[in-house]
């Protein structure tokens, strides 16, 4: 080979690298972290109304965006340690929901998070509603706001409800808050109080041993402990002839008596628009953080017939959903 025809073609390809680093580049899509502390059946309806939302907006996951799909299945320990592999992953964004949240938060100061939680002011995230500041912005489920409107609608249901059980994992901030706010409210109504404290899957059989003979009905505080074994708790519940009042309609799906509160398909729908605003630019820190305006009462009849409950024909009518 000529000299000349080895500089022209060493040019050539010297020329062809940038070019190949441009397109690889080009190739990169945005990556989202989605960490889901139960389990991906659990959070089946949550997660499809997310994908959905984000597929409106004009992000097709697998064409131009990737999902990093994690599932913690209701071990609060995972939760730290897929943050952490988000932040190696390096991802661009991250959605998390209850005290999941609160590890993304203390994995990364840098990367986005997109949260679905009770109270992110309460639990250090934002500084404020309107001005979240740092790296977390998201949606409000207003849960510790909700618990004296199911009171109200438990004690519609049962007029002769006058000993409470309250459940709820003591290892999860938000939950203890919530308890001691049924116990406040509970006490103006006039009710006796039992709480049952639960940490691990173990925790629930003694529970129910331990609450023969002492309440009327079970007042069931979310989280991901207790979403994970929902069905167990409920199936315990119907057993001991305790009516339910839970705070996600998929676990009254799951065999409980009745659920009000925010829909979570409408918040993981709207946190699509969040995890949109942030990809085209936005500062999560500048995007305020918002409050659920949708609401659902879901009450389950075959439950309600299986204790020997009778449901008034107005309570059925207001119900946003009657499984039977």
């Amino acid at each position: 080979m000529r000299r000349r025809e080895f500089v022209t073609l060493l040019g050539g390809a010297a020329a062809a690298w940038p070019l190949a680093a441009r397109a690889q580049q080009a190739e990169k899509v945005p990556t989202i972290g989605f960490l889901g502390t139960t389990t991906a059946s659990a959070w089946g309806p949550w997660t499809a109304a997310f994908v959905q939302r984000l597929r409106e907006l004009g992000w097709i996951e697998g064409h131009n965006l990737a999902i990093e799909y994690r599932w913690a299945d209701g071990r609060t320990g995972r939760f730290a340690e897929i943050a952490a592999e988000f932040v190696r992953l390096k991802v661009d964004v991250i959605v998390a929901g209850g005290s999941a949240a609160v590890e993304a938060k203390q994995a990364t100061s840098v990367i986005p998070i997109v949260v679905v939680l009770g109270d992110p002011i309460a639990t250090g995230l934002v500084a404020s509603l309107a001005r979240p500041g740092g790296n977390v912005t998201g949606l409000s489920n207003q849960q510790t706001d909700l618990h004296g409107k199911r009171l109200e609608l438990l004690r519609e249901v049962l007029p002769s409800l006058r000993r409470l059980a309250i459940m709820a994992n003591v290892d999860y901030p938000e939950a203890v808050l919530e308890m001691r706010e049924v116990q406040a409210i509970s006490k103006t109504l006039s009710l006796e109080v039992a709480t049952v404290e639960i940490r691990r899957a173990e925790d629930i059989a003694p529970v129910f041993e331990a609450l023969k003979g002492r309440a009327d009905a079970l007042y069931v505080i979310t989280d991901a402990l207790v979403s994970t074994n929902r069905i167990r708790i409920n199936t315990f519940a119907l057993a001991a002839r305790l009516p339910t009042m839970h705070g996600v309609r998929d676990y009254v799906e799951a065999g409980g008596l009745m659920s009000y509160g925010a829909s979570y398909s409408d918040l993981f729908r709207r946190s699509g628009d969040y995890v949109d605003k942030i990809l085209r630019g936005a500062k999560p820190g500048d995007i305020p953080v918002v409050q659920p305006t949708k609401f659902d009462l879901v009450i389950n009849l075959t439950t309600a017939k299986a204790l020997g409950l009778t449901i008034p024909e107005s309570f059925l009518l207001r119900a946003d959903e009657v499984i039977e």
